[in-house]
């Protein structure tokens, strides 16, 4: 299954950017990241059967085993890509929020968006990791 992480605005060099970079490395899942202007640019089309997930503020919060488990379910149910989509500054419209599979928020904090990408590129690494069974990830 693909993790295809979608953002907007560039993340050019930069300490988060070398973040990121480590992070999706270490994902051993096919991984991909599309990078799109701040406005406008057409996200690229999905494989099907895919998920869209939106990281929105007004999203739910899951724990790390929480969001394995449910990448390791949509992957055994046969969905060929998974879509992290991170919008620009003022966040995704209410048709984005609507169409989504899921909207998923990293808390009640604020993070920059930068910040915001490289987390979820651990995020990813994690789940991947606690579906392999690999011990990075200790829980409780």
């Amino acid at each position: 299954m693909l993790l295809h992480v979608i953002a907007r605005g560039k993340i050019a060099r930069s300490p988060e950017a070398d973040l990121f970079e480590r992070y999706a490395k270490r994902v051993t899942w096919p991984f991909r990241h599309t990078e799109l202007p701040e406005s406008g640019g057409r996200i690229p089309e999905p494989l099907t059967p895919s998920r869209e997930i939106l990281l929105d503020e007004r999203g739910s919060a899951m724990d790390s085993e929480s969001f394995a488990q449910l990448l390791g379910r949509w992957r055994d149910d046969g969905i060929r890509e998974v879509r992290f989509v991170l919008g620009a500054a003022d966040g995704h419209g209410e048709e984005a929020r609507r169409q989504a599979d899921l909207m998923l928020s990293f808390g009640e904090m604020t993070w920059p968006h930068l910040l915001a990408r490289a987390m979820l590129a651990e995020q990813l690494w994690r789940a991947t990791s606690i579906l392999a069974g690999h011990p990075y990830h200790r829980s409780g």
